[in-house]
């Protein structure tokens, strides 16, 4: 798996990295010396138009990102949008998007932002200081359902506007993560959502920044979205040879067995593979073996995130560490891994993988398959067995759980595990629903247990998951309930820590923390991605960039006519095309300058 340091190079970086060299009085960005280019990861024989569909996931409760918190809205929303800042994946520095400059103070409590005079809404109005700072009041306002967007942003006092491009921040205290909150939250219009209820925008908005709008819209089949003509930043050197589609159709089916199905036979372009099995067994198939379809496994520097088995520690069942214990004790992981994954997986033992390396060893224990064990933890915390049903009760209460599921395929794993906690005491019932039910469900924490994905990013901040402030806020990413004295003191220790390593030295202790308390029963990853589409496309040698997920796939491929009449023609004569790579390392075929991008490792 990757082990990430990132680039310490420029002054730029080191603010957005948190490492900010001594004050020496107000600081702007980017330098003088700054001028715009075009990306050295597109390619130059990049052609504009056609179209590109993919599966996105089930229907969503919201396409509003700041109201639904899922990668999937966030593609969506991300095309519409834009933040104020934009981050070159190579040097991870910020540049320019929506603000043309900014100005850190000298003691770093005030963020002021100017404005590109040329940014301009959809139906042609300019963009404002006035937008920036109701999207920001907006946000922050206690009965909008926006709890995981407002972590960061809770740390300003005020916002305010001087004239018509110029935004003023001003922090409450002095911390790391400032710039980072100002520069990535993305600015909607004042003037269309002032007259909306904001928690009810969930899939029209006529009124955009970005390069993409909504198109189609057919619930809950697809949306698609046409690429805009009159975009105002469609001209600039970095954006070409990026986007180059006019329209994205995003797909969504209720399964991924659906959603294979209806792939294979050319209802849309683009998959990433989730399931193991589908991408050892299930792609044994004539368009895979002709090449019709490429099978292509990429691996880059994406920041390596986590998943597992969320406990809901705001229920009396689960404050009991050893109770934690012991269920985690029933989840047979090895044994998944062989006989579902085809050991394709690493087992989880840490929330933030990329932390440790070979010279820096997580000391986090593997969790075994031990169901003695977990009975021996239950007796010790008072949870003693019903003769009558063999349920485990404690002054009177039975440990019944109910699992909140929202995909039927992770019933494979689900399953077996209850029948391990049947055996021990424990009984398992299981709420089968689909994403934008379980999504209502988690805004207001009402689960016991649940599976949860988490992506990573380049900016390492435990705050929004595993502080106790954020415990009650609705829609947080909290969702386990996690109060720690220790960890919110670690946390609230970084704040002026502006040193990056120093600040993942203290995650490391915080991680050890999390393994010892189990918050949740950590599940298993892989450091690649396993992309399948239709051959039909060109796209850079190293196809994904350097830290994106599948999700960029859009922003890199174009529609090859040529390609394309000679994926039609093979079809039709049942012939095969010339493989493609069946891996891809980012590092062996994307040349860097020095000090932009480490090493995968």
């Amino acid at each position: 798996m990757p082990s990430l340091s990132f680039p310490r190079s420029a002054a730029l970086c080191l603010v957005v990295l948190g490492i900010v060299p001594a004050s020496r009085g107000d600081q702007t960005f980017p330098p003088a010396t700054w001028q715009p280019s075009s990306s050295p990861l597109a390619s130059p024989q990049a052609e504009p138009g056609g179209k590109f569909s993919q599966w996105l996931s089930q229907f969503p409760k919201s396409f509003n990102y700041y109201l639904d918190n899922n990668v999937g809205s966030s593609q969506i929303f991300g095309l519409m949008f834009e933040n104020l800042m934009s981050i070159n994946e190579l040097t991870r520095d910020f540049e320019p998007a929506l603000a043309k400059q900014w100005r850190v103070s000298d003691d770093k409590l005030t963020i002021t932002v100017q404005l590109d005079e040329r940014a301009k809404w959809s139906d042609g109005r300019p963009i404002t200081a006035a937008d920036v700072v109701w999207t920001f009041d907006a946000i922050m306002k206690p009965e909008n359902l926006t709890g995981s967007h407002k972590v960061g942003l809770d740390k300003f006092a005020s916002v305010r506007a001087e004239g018509e491009h110029t935004v003023v921040f001003t922090a409450k205290e002095v911390h790391w993560r400032n710039l980072v909150s100002v520069g990535t939250f993305q600015v909607l219009p004042k003037h269309w959502w002032e007259q909306q209820d904001f928690n009810k925008v969930n899939f029209g908005f006529p009124v955009v920044s970005g390069p993409y709008e909504m198109g189609e819209l057919k619930e809950p089949n697809y949306l698609r979205m046409r690429k805009r003509q009159d975009y105002w930043a469609a001209d600039w050197p970095q954006n070409q040879g990026m986007l180059n589609f006019d329209e994205i159709e995003f797909r969504f089916y209720p399964d991924d067995d659906m959603a294979y199905d209806a792939f294979k036979t050319g209802a849309y372009d683009f998959i990433s593979v989730y399931i193991s099995h589908r991408w050892v067994e299930g792609t044994k198939i004539e368009q895979v073996e002709k090449n019709w379809i490429v099978k292509q496994r990429v691996a880059n520097h994406n920041p390596l995130g986590f998943q597992g088995f969320a406990f809901n520690l705001r229920r009396d069942k689960f404050k009991d560490v050893r109770v934690r214990q012991a269920i985690a004790l029933c989840l047979n992981r090895e044994e998944f891994n062989r006989t579902l994954m085809f050991n394709q997986y690493f087992l989880h033992r840490s929330y933030w993988e990329d932390l440790w390396s070979a010279a820096k060893p997580c000391p986090n224990p593997l969790i075994p398959f031990d169901p003695d064990q977990a009975r021996k933890l239950l007796d010790e915390a008072g949870w003693v067995p019903n003769p009558a049903t063999g349920i485990r009760e404690k002054e009177g209460v039975a440990l019944k759980i109910t699992f909140l599921e929202r995909d039927a395929s992770s019933s494979k794993f689900v399953l077996p595990f209850r029948e391990v906690l049947k055996n021990v005491g424990i009984e398992l019932s299981i709420n089968q629903t689909d994403w934008a039910g379980w999504t209502r469900e988690m805004n207001e924490y009402n689960f016991d247990m649940t599976w949860a994905a988490w992506g990573a990013s380049i900016f390492n901040d435990p705050e929004g998951s595993w502080h106790s402030k954020w415990v009650k806020e609705p829609s947080g990413n909290n969702i386990t309930g996690f109060a720690n004295p220790e960890v919110d003191a670690l946390i609230d220790g970084m704040r002026e820590e502006f040193d990056a390593e120093k600040r993942n030295e203290t995650i490391r202790k915080i991680d050890r923390i999390l393994a010892a308390e189990i918050p949740y029963v950590l599940l298993w990853n892989r450091s690649h991605h396993r992309l399948l589409y239709w051959n039909k496309f060109g796209m850079p040698e190293h196809v994904l960039g350097a830290i994106d997920d599948e999700a960029a796939a859009k922003r890199f491929f174009w529609l090859d006519p040529d390609q394309e009449a000679d994926l039609q023609a093979a079809m039709e004569a049942k012939l095969p095309l010339p493989p493609r790579p069946a891996t891809v390392t980012f590092d062996e075929v994307f040349k860097s300058q020095p000090g932009q991008v480490p090493a995968v490792k």
